[in-house]
Formats: C-alpha cells, structure tokens, sequence
C-alpha cells in the first residue's frame, strides 16, 4: 500500500499538455522544494539532485501511450536504506 497516491486524467489541449509538462520541467530544474499544480490545489514535493526515469512507448489497437516516470527516495528512506 502506498504512503500517499495522487493520479489525475483529463483532456487537454496539446499546448496545455505542453505547459503541464514545463512546468514540471522547471520544478526539476529548481530542486529542492517544487510546487506542481494538480487542478484545484497544489502538490509541494521535495525533489532530490539525482532521480531515477522511466520513458515508455506504447503502440496498441491503434492508440499511442506516452509514460514518463520518475522515482525517488524520500529523506526518511534513504536515511533508513544508509543505516542497513
């Protein structure tokens, strides 16, 4: 089970997509604490200088799947995975 989920599906528009995807460009290349706005609310994460990624491709019964995935450790994790 997870700590915390959060998962959102809309309908935009190519350039909405577009600035969805600045914005959390930019909020990677600040670090440290980002703010990504999540419809009517907003999501403050801590985002660490190295990540892991995930880009996958999928092409089936004639619909494109883009996925972009990050992963990282939280302080609290890391700190615990240091101390084994």
């Amino acid at each position: 089970m997870s700590d915390l989920e959060f998962e959102q599906k809309r309908t935009l528009s190519r350039v909405e997509a577009a600035d969805q995807l600045e914005a959390v460009a930019a909020a990677l290349r600040r670090g440290g604490q980002a703010e990504l706005d999540i419809g009517p609310g907003r999501l403050t994460v801590r985002i660490p200088d190295e990540l892991d990624t995930e880009l996958e491709v999928e092409l089936e019964d004639g619909e494109i799947d883009l996925e972009i995935e990050m992963s990282w450790r939280t302080p609290q994790a890391s700190r615990a995975a240091d101390e084994d």
